[in-house]
């Protein structure tokens, strides 16, 4: 199959509403959509890439100054017909962490188009050791007030039948507090609950959330400091003794970083997240080092994916029954506009099974994609 060109296209995903985060806020999303085209443009593979700054630093303009670089590549398959050659190009990339969206953009492209030349999901190119059939997706409660987050918890619990939660907490301890209580007064025990802190607790204000920990039975605690604190050590200790885990996600880009990470031996669980990991193949093989020391891991996404990288975060959890949740497939309650003709979303209970349209099983909708990225300048990439 002869690539003949590639398309960067940066987008605009608004969102239906507020869901903000400590490092994140407003109301819309800006990713990188990586069009790759085929035999006369009879071929087309989509893929996607999340850069945010405050994960591994990157921006639009950094993931587009390389993608063009890998392309330049000796090891660039302008003809590509196996997936080993997509496989080899993302182990040669040197990287540090700091280009991980721009790879998973490029490579979940190059996965799609070769899943619809050969006219198969890309789900069947992947060792079947740890596939399963479904996934079992968790839900999502952005920084809010107590009102809106009793709202959220009744249509996760009424409508969605979920009952594994992440809640989002930030640097106001009453505010969390309050966010804490109103959640558990609408699933009262019947609650699988995570937190999700990104980064914004220091050693002192850390401490004083144990008891709302404990009383409120939270079962993980995801990324409470930046990465490389080293006041994060007591603060592990404690969590051990209560028997929670501490998840790390900002501090775990790479399989360098989690070396290091368990190591220090104060993190006990991983969030895997594709664009912050640098694509599939990355992924599965930090996925692997984790499952050779035992280590819990969780399969999640970027605030704001769209349909392509929701069908790519289907593939990777498909693949990993072993995963303890599954956290994505969210374009139906978050997005008011995709790129995909369809959204890519999950059944009552959070159940989804595989999308079996070839590729990553997703069509793109160019007049969305044209629509989406107004405004922003689309980079061509010819073949040299």
């Amino acid at each position: 199959m002869r690539i003949e060109a590639i398309y960067l296209h940066p987008v605009r995903l608004p969102f239906v509403g507020d869901f903000s985060h400590s490092l994140k806020k407003g109301h819309s999303a800006v990713n990188i959509v990586v069009e790759v085209v085929a035999d006369g443009g009879t071929l087309r593979g989509y893929g996607e890439g999340a850069p945010r700054s405050y994960v591994t630093g990157e921006s639009i303009d950094s993931a587009i100054r390389d993608i063009r670089g890998f392309t330049n590549l000796k090891r660039f398959p302008w003809d590509l017909d196996e997936m080993d050659a997509i496989r080899f190009l993302v182990a040669h990339i040197s990287n540090g962490g700091g280009r991980n969206a721009a790879i998973c953009a490029l490579e979940t492209a190059l996965i799609d188009l070769l899943g619809k030349e050969a006219g198969k999901p890309a789900l069947d190119y992947f060792s079947s050791s740890f596939k399963t059939n479904h996934v079992w997706y968790g839900a999502a409660i952005p920084l809010t007030g107590a009102a809106r987050t009793t709202e959220i918890s009744r249509f996760i619990k009424n409508r969605l039948r979920i009952n594994r939660i992440k809640l989002k907490l930030n640097d106001n301890r009453l505010r969390n507090q309050a966010a804490l209580k109103a959640l558990r007064d609408v699933f009262k025990k019947n609650v699988d609950l995570k937190v999700d802190v990104n980064c914004v607790w220091d050693h002192d204000l850390a401490m004083t959330h144990l008891d709302l920990i404990r009383d409120y039975q939270v079962r993980v605690v995801e990324q409470p400091m930046m990465p490389n604190r080293p006041e994060i050590a007591e603060f592990a200790a404690r969590l051990e003794e209560m028997k929670v885990l501490l998840m790390a996600d900002e501090s775990a880009c790479t399989l360098e970083d989690i070396e290091k990470l368990l190591a220090e031996s104060h993190y006990n669980m991983i969030n895997i997240r594709l664009s912050k990991c640098g694509g599939i193949f990355n992924s599965l093989r930090i996925i692997q080092y984790l499952r050779e020391k035992k280590v819990p891991f969780q399969i999640a996404c970027q605030l704001g994916e769209s349909g392509i990288l929701s069908a790519a975060g289907r593939l990777i959890g498909l693949l990993c029954r072993d995963a303890v949740y599954n956290d994505g497939s969210y374009d139906e309650f978050l997005l008011k506009e995709n790129v995909t003709t369809k959204n890519v979303s999950f059944d009552p209970g959070g159940k989804a099974g595989p999308l079996s349209a070839p590729g990553l099983g997703v069509t793109v909708s160019k007049r969305s994609l044209k629509r989406l990225s107004a405004g922003f300048r689309t980079v061509e990439i010819k073949r040299p």
